[in-house]
Parts: C-alpha cells; structure tokens; sequence
C-alpha cells in the first residue's frame, strides 16, 4: 500500500492545525483547544512515522542493491542482509502506526481511562491477583508518563484488593488500555497452599472512557446520593468525617462509590465522572451491538464474560486467547511490559477498522 499521499496529508493537516493552535482564540473555547492540542500531538507524531517510513522504505532499496552487487557470503552481503531484517522490523511497526492513523479513530481514543478490577473466582487468591493486575497496569502507567489516580479500594484481609477503581490520565490511554477489558486467569501456587498445588482464579477488568458531560445526560431527580464515613488506611481523617460519597443513578441501577479524597465535594466530583463513564461505556456498547449485528458480526465488542488471558506462573507464561500470542516473559509483562501483546490486538482493531473503509 502505497502511504506516500497519506502522509502528504498528515503533513498539510499538520500545518493547519499548528496555525490554529497559533491564533489568539485558540482556547477561547477550552474543550476545544484541547482537542486541537491532542490533533496537534498525534499528527507531529503521524509526520515524524512519515518521514521513518519513508527513509526506511527508501535503506531497504538501497540494501537490495547492495545484494544484488555482491554476494550474500561476502561480509558486506552480510551486513545488508542483517539490515533488511532489521529494517523490515522496523517498516513493518511504522506502518501499523500509519494504518491506525489512516483508519478512522475512535472518538474516544484519546480520552483518560476509568479502569475497574474486581476479584472474581478464587477467594483470597483472586483478590490477590486483582491486586497484582492493579499493579501491573500502575507500572505501565508510568513507564508512558500516564497519572494514576486511585478512586476507590476495598481491600482482603491478606492484602489483596476486593475491587479497586483507578483513574489513569495521560496520552492516549483509552487507545491503549480498551482491549483489557474482560475475564483475566491465573494459575499459581497460592502463599496460603501448604501442598504446592496449582489454583486457578480470575479477576474482572473493566476500562472505561473518561465522560463528558455532554456525552450522556444525567438528570439530579434520578440520583440518589448519600455520604458515610471513609473507611480503610488513610491516616486520621479516616472515619472522622463523612467524606465518603455513594450515587445510585435509579434509572440504570448503577451504583458508584468514592472515598480517595477527604473533602466530600471532591469526591462527589470523582463518583459523577466514575458513573458518566460507566453509563457512555453502557451507550457505546449498545451502539456496537447495533453495527455489529448490522453488518453481520464484522465488529466485535467483546464479550467480557469469556476469558481473554491466562497468566501461567509456573512455567513465565501468559497468552492473550484473543490474538492467540504466547510470551514466555510473564515476569516482565506483570512489571508493565504489555506492548509485546497490546500492539497486536490495537494491530487487530486498526485492520477491522481498515476493512470497514473499504466496504
């Protein structure tokens, strides 16, 4: 596929946008300049992958040539062959890049991210595992510079986590983190198992794109609010004040609670953003099924009941059921090294999304 008019394109759209943000109205109208300064980020980036693809396209002719001039046994063939296959690497991740920049985008990519795990089959095991999936996701979250805030935590009396609720900020996390929604499995020998026996448990992820509040409209009769005291570690405004904030959107039956913040104003501002997300999380679904059963289950939204990984602790191993990818670093992929698995399912989603523009 020739990217050449394509990135053409970025570059001129680039510029537009750049004299835009240039204006002195730019902000006039914060949510949009927001948006504008997020186009701004992802074009620089689309123009600088444009530029890589093109030298890189144009190293691997001049390779070719070179062993086409010499032979593949002499030390300068094979030094060009070494090249190609790095070069080819190369290629092959900057066009998935383009291809996704190409691909229509999901207007919620780029939004900041509600990510909810629970602890499912298992007992203590399971709370155990939802904490180390709490971790796992924090340590990804620095190393893309992303913010994590924890909303609410309800913690297991072995220092696991019932369920936790996170709010993570940042460039892109939505795009990134949407596809680990769904039934997580564990299998390892538990701390509490006296005869080394392998268990098995699961944890629930749920990612949410962070609301707005004009993408879904919540009505003040249809809420019930209440305050309680905070409970759990937080030092000595713990339990002394009635902080704690707890909304029942009626009509849905949602239920969201938020004690991370002393101040009750704060909180309820948290718990409104929480049960935005969960009730456009609940639209955007819905209108999914509604593409997918018009187009004849060409896209899928996931059915969270089934289980979408394994993390097989025995023997390093996880696997991702969806894209059928097996890693044998499963003690690096829990310290936050998801790219080697969260490439090939945004690869995924950017050829359905590819396949739809061309339909």
């Amino acid at each position: 596929m020739d990217l050449h008019p394509f990135i053409e394109k970025f570059r001129r759209r680039f510029g537009e946008v750049e004299a835009l943000l240039s204006s002195p109205d730019a902000f006039a109208n914060a949510q949009k300049g927001q948006e504008l300064t997020r186009e701004h980020s992802r074009l620089n980036n689309l123009v600088a992958d444009g530029d890589l693809w093109v030298r890189t396209g144009r190293e691997i002719a001049e390779n070719r040539e070179l062993l086409l001039a010499e032979s593949p046994d002499s030390e300068m063939g094979q030094m060009a062959t070494e090249d190609l296959q790095r070069l080819a690497s190369v290629l092959e991740k900057v066009t998935l890049r383009l291809l996704d920049g190409i691909a229509p985008p999901s207007p919620t990519d780029s939004r900041n991210s509600v990510v909810e795990i629970r602890a499912a089959a298992g007992g203590a095991e399971a709370a155990l595992f939802a904490a180390d999936l709490c971790r796992m996701y924090t340590r990804y979250a620095e190393t893309r510079g992303w913010k994590v805030e924890t909303l609410d935590a309800s913690t297991s009396d072995l220092g696991g986590l019932k369920e936790v609720v996170l709010l993570i900020s940042g460039q892109d996390v939505f795009k990134r983190l949407k596809h680990e929604s769904g039934v997580h499995r564990v299998q390892r020998v538990p701390a509490t198992e006296a005869q080394g026996r392998i268990h098995t448990s699961t944890a629930t992820v749920a990612v949410l794109p962070e609301a707005q509040e004009v993408d879904v409209e919540i009505k003040t009769e249809d809420l019930d609010i209440s305050v309680c005291r905070a409970g759990g570690h937080g030092g000595q405004g713990v339990n002394t004040t009635d902080s704690a904030v707890r909304i029942v959107h009626k009509p849905s039956g949602l239920e969201v609670r938020c004690q991370d913040e002393r101040s009750q104003h704060k909180n309820k501002a948290k718990a409104m953003m929480v049960l935005r997300s969960r009730l456009l999380e609940r639209k955007l679904a819905e209108e999914a099924e509604k593409m997918a059963r018009e187009r004849r289950g060409q896209v899928g939204t996931g059915d969270r009941s089934e289980k979408i990984r394994t993390y097989n602790f025995p023997q390093n191993r996880v696997t991702d059921h969806r894209i059928e990818v097996t890693l044998y670093n499963l003690s690096a992929f829990v310290e936050g090294d998801l790219d080697p698995i969260l490439d090939p399912l945004i690869g995924r989603e950017v050829q359905e999304r590819l396949a739809l523009v061309q339909t």
